[in-house]
């Protein structure tokens, strides 16, 4: 059935807690209010305060807390209100989550989610619309995941929250009203797998979260004009699935990487050393890289609008990259 991107990260949380009692959401405002953007709305009346946990508004607090949670063998569900306060996080998710499997030689896991919302156009200002997703994908012992449709993200965090590591799971808030389909009850996603969401040989476009809803658009804009464009949805971050990043790469011989973080020191930079090494022989013309404006997100919408990454712009490149 048809369902928004939100009601199915609120499926998700329902259907893992149904199914087992050790999982807890924890954070700010997730109780009453129903969580930042509504997502745990219905969930304290339907399980209690006892597994939704009102916290302080203090993020190296409560994720510190779902930290030991975890050690102790919960499983734990943080919301981090906006991604740009998983800054005062970094402690407890880099120096303790990540690191407890290999400094106790597998015997401590640490099983517990950090869901946060991401990304510009809301019109938040700077400090409540960045990408902040580069700060955990340079971290061995992180699973990172940006999923950018209904389905893939009621199928991610159910997976995410089974697995016994730490996973920072983003949510883009342009993406919570975006309906698609979405089966009831449990079902699963597989981390690490990309997905090709449109099929196409002239140029792959490889992104993520809500740039590849973008990507899609450009994509059948493109159609219009003959050009045949492939839409490799990463969904998963780290780990990452280079095997299909280089087969589609193979087959159309071009790449387009967007991405809504400013391209300097970035993920994009990585994606494009991946294609190089595992397909870089057989392109027709240089990986291109299109990103975010290299300033901080404006409160104004006019200026907001044109520091992102949208269809037309990735229509000029890859007709440029065409040409």
């Amino acid at each position: 059935m048809k369902k928004t991107y939100l009601q199915a990260v609120t499926d998700a949380l329902d259907c893992a807690m149904g199914a087992d009692p050790d999982v807890v959401i924890i954070g700010e405002d997730v109780g009453v209010y129903g969580g930042g953007m509504g997502a745990t709305r219905g969930l304290l009346e339907k399980y209690t305060s006892s597994r939704v946990i009102e916290t302080p508004i203090s993020e190296t607090a409560f994720t510190g807390a779902a930290v030991g949670c975890a050690l102790l063998g919960m499983r734990p569900v943080v919301e981090i209100i906006f991604s740009d306060f998983t800054s005062l996080a970094v402690d407890p998710i880099v120096n303790h989550a990540a690191k407890f499997r290999f400094m106790s030689a597998g015997t401590m896991r640490v099983p517990m989610v950090v869901r946060t919302p991401l990304g510009a156009g809301t019109g938040a200002a700077a400090q409540h619309s960045q990408s902040v997703e580069n700060m955990f994908l340079n971290v061995p012992g992180l699973t990172v995941l940006a999923p950018s449709d209904a389905y893939d993200a009621k199928g991610l965090l159910i997976s995410a929250i089974e697995l016994d590591d730490p996973v920072v799971f983003f949510e883009h808030k342009k993406c919570y009203p975006m309906e698609g389909e979405v089966p009831e009850g449990s079902y699963r996603v597989p981390i690490g797998k990309a997905d090709i969401k449109k099929q196409g040989r002239d140029i792959s476009i490889i992104s993520y979260s809500r740039m590849s809803c973008t990507a899609l658009e450009a994509a059948d804009m493109l159609e219009k004009d003959g050009i045949s464009a492939e839409v490799v949805d990463l969904r998963s971050l780290r780990p990452l699935d280079v095997q299909t990043i280089a087969e589609s790469v193979m087959k159309t011989k071009r790449a387009l990487i967007v991405t809504e973080a400013p391209v300097f020191g970035g993920f994009s930079g990585e994606l494009e050393s991946v294609v190089y090494e595992t397909a870089g022989s057989g392109l027709m013309c240089p990986v291109r890289r299109l990103g975010g404006e290299e300033m901080p997100v404006a409160y104004s919408e006019s200026i907001e609008s044109q520091q992102i990454p949208d269809a037309e712009k990735i229509i000029k490149t890859v007709k440029e990259m065409l040409s």
